[in-house]
């Protein structure tokens, strides 16, 4: 590993003790001073003071002449990861939902599995549409799986064993002349989602009603809830290209925020 020249807005010092403990963080094995000096692209006379304050604070550990990280570090990044998660919707989430909406014009949600059996989505957060013509739903409001853009992103987010049982047992009502409720054009349509990272439903639930969604993902690489647009199908369907492009984009950069980067390997 080679780091990044230091940008100098930072106090040097500072950026130094960053960059010891990412590297230590991705190190293998602990490090000696020679190799730490080669991969920070820092003279060991630099390294050595900071260094012995990590150590006396318990961010890494000296050890045979190698270094490691400490108690300290391992309960500060507990901690980060503890306040990023009670900042998902509050912060994250929702500066993203807002933007998208903000952009698209469109009404936007954010839904996630809950504890049901056979699960249903949950929407958690809601940002309307300024539009005359718009869908109403409700923090709380509850939507099936199969027939929502949303649930097959969630859905999707499953083994393929998974969906199956879910397909058994779940209850695939014919909402509407359009509900698709074969099971294994269900299932194709899940695997296809998976596969685009992304799923649009026309008038399956609500005659009239599009929906377009992409997955967020968090920094395990699993997938934590479904980024939602919604709109009629007038105006959804004929500008399809750019809103998926928006959905896909938005979910992407709040994927980012949380810790995400790449894509997950898809179930089978």
């Amino acid at each position: 590993m080679t780091t990044k020249a230091v940008s100098g807005k930072a106090p040097l010092s500072v950026s130094r003790v960053l960059q010891i403990l990412k590297v230590l963080s991705l190190a293998e094995q602990p490090i000696g001073l020679a190799e730490l000096s080669r991969r920070l692209a820092t003279p060991k006379t630099s390294l050595i003071g900071l260094l012995r304050g990590l150590v006396d604070m318990n961010y890494i550990v000296f050890s045979d002449g190698t270094y490691r990280l400490g108690g300290s570090a391992f309960e500060l990044a507990n901690q980060v990861l503890s306040a990023r998660q009670r900042l998902h919707m509050g912060d994250y989430v929702r500066q993203g939902m807002n933007a998208l909406s903000n952009r698209s014009g469109e009404t936007v949600l954010y839904g996630i599995t809950t504890g049901e059996d056979p699960p249903v989505m949950t929407y958690v957060g809601v940002v309307e549409s300024r539009s005359a013509i718009r869908i109403s739903v409700g923090i709380g409001d509850r939507s099936q799986l199969y027939c929502t853009a949303g649930g097959r992103v969630l859905l999707a987010a499953m083994s393929d064993e998974e969906v199956r049982q879910y397909l058994k047992t779940a209850p695939l009502n014919q909402i509407n002349p359009q509900t698709q409720t074969d099971p294994d054009a269900l299932f194709e349509l899940i695997r296809k989602t998976r596969e685009e990272d992304f799923s649009c439903v026309a008038d399956q639930m609500i005659q009239g009603i599009t929906g377009m969604a992409a997955p967020v993902r968090d920094s395990s690489n699993e997938v934590v809830g479904a980024l939602i647009m919604a709109g009629p199908t007038s105006r959804m369907m004929g500008e399809e290209t750019t809103l998926r492009s928006m959905v896909l984009e938005a979910a992407h950069g709040i994927s980012n925020s949380l810790g995400h980067h790449g894509r997950r390997e898809a179930h089978r």
